[in-house]
């Protein structure tokens, strides 16, 4: 009996080994975060105030659009 549910576990593993689906957006996932973590690093604190600043204006101007 536990054979066979060792059996079991291991053809399961196999097809989750060789289903490739969903695989596209856990490599965008990754892709996203080493480029957060980039920006993170290369550039100065200084600069990240005035980015959020020119954010908060385009939003303010599309808020102000009919």
């Amino acid at each position: 009996m536990q054979n066979q549910s060792l059996i079991a576990a291991r053809k399961q593993l196999s097809r989750l080994m060789l289903d490739t689906k969903g695989q596209d957006l856990v490599e965008y996932a990754l892709l996203v975060g080493f480029m957060v973590l980039a920006i993170w690093v290369f550039f100065p604190t200084s600069v990240v105030p005035s980015i959020s600043t020119i954010f908060g204006r385009i939003v303010n101007v599309a808020n102000a659009l009919p």
